[in-house]
């Protein structure tokens, strides 16, 4: 036993010096979400007190489950968690969707100036602040004189009061949520698509395939792992709502507050009237938990189908 015990921490150290140089390369990013990422996890903390700065962080008086009762208190909770999870899902399956066709619409283009400039343009939104695109949208969609309406009244017909119409807010939560992701995707998703063996389609050309024979029978199957992958990585912020999207482009507006409110957008306004850290931090350690645990899940069952196509 000690004599295997010994064989495998020389193993351990003969893999550290044979990968030194991949491990060396490796260590900014260890450390990076070390400093960012673990050592702040101290202050998960704060939760299960009723924090004051005098105190401050460990003097502060423990008050238990307390500070995660207010998210239950008027019941609203269950709504805005629904909403969470309903646009997650929603956003998950259309960006993967156009993210995997715009990809494959773009490897079967052969002039390499037009792909380049395709994936700029469809790139260029993933960098635009929330803040800019509610400006956009509230300039397009504002009763008075916005572009929409402007249009609408230019041509006989009656402005759209759209800041007061809570149901078609989804569809445009939806869309704006695309327009500014499917580009970042789509890159990726092209990236697995140019790693594909070329001979694989050659052979299949010979055999009498079509494009979308092709498409369907080499490029989806091998594109599978990649797909799993970006699933499981969004299905880990499933009871996350963007707040900076939710909270810029509908404009904190109270009349849409039944179809657009999530978690995020709920805590903060909560916060803002009593002003507690503790129930802040409350907030944000159970959405990690329970995302902690959907992912955990989500793996699990996919390394019981297929192991390789897991995270870990």
């Amino acid at each position: 036993m000690a004599a295997k015990r010994d064989l495998r921490k020389n193993n351990f150290f003969m893999n550290l010096a044979k990968n030194k140089t991949l491990l060396f390369m490796l260590m900014p990013a260890v450390i990076y979400y070390f400093i960012f990422s673990y050592i702040p996890m101290i202050g998960s903390v704060v939760a299960f007190k009723r924090y004051n700065y005098t105190d401050g962080l460990f003097g502060s008086p423990w008050t238990g489950f307390d500070n995660f009762k207010f998210l239950f208190a008027n019941g609203k909770i269950f709504k805005v968690a629904l909403n969470t999870i309903a646009y997650n899902i929603a956003f998950i399956i259309v960006n993967q969707i156009l993210q995997i066709a715009s990809a494959i619409f773009l490897s079967e283009i052969n002039s390499k100036s037009f792909k380049k400039v395709s994936q700029s343009v469809m790139f260029f939104p993933y960098f635009i602040s929330w803040v800019i695109v509610g400006g956009f949208m509230y300039n397009f969609f504002n009763y008075d004189f916005g572009s929409l309406n402007t249009l609408l009244k230019s041509i006989g017909f009656k402005p759209v009061d759209i800041y007061s119409n809570a149901g078609i807010w989804k569809y445009i939560i939806i869309a704006i949520n695309a327009w500014k992701n499917v580009g970042y995707g789509t890159v990726v998703y092209l990236a697995s698509i140019t790693g594909i063996d070329k001979e694989l389609y050659e052979s299949a050309e010979i055999d009498g395939a079509g494009k979308f024979a092709k498409t369907f029978f080499i490029t989806l199957p091998l594109m599978v792992p990649q797909i799993v992958i970006l699933i499981l990585l969004s299905i880990g912020n499933i009871f996350r709502g963007d707040f900076d999207m939710f909270y810029q482009v509908t404009g904190n507006n109270p009349l849409l507050y039944d179809s657009t409110d999530v978690i995020d957008t709920f805590v903060v306004r909560s916060l803002l009237q009593i002003q507690d850290i503790g129930m802040s931090s409350a907030a944000g350690l159970a959405q990690s938990i329970v995302c902690f645990v959907i992912l955990i899940v989500a793996n699990t069952l996919v390394r019981k189908y297929q192991e390789n196509y897991a995270l870990f």
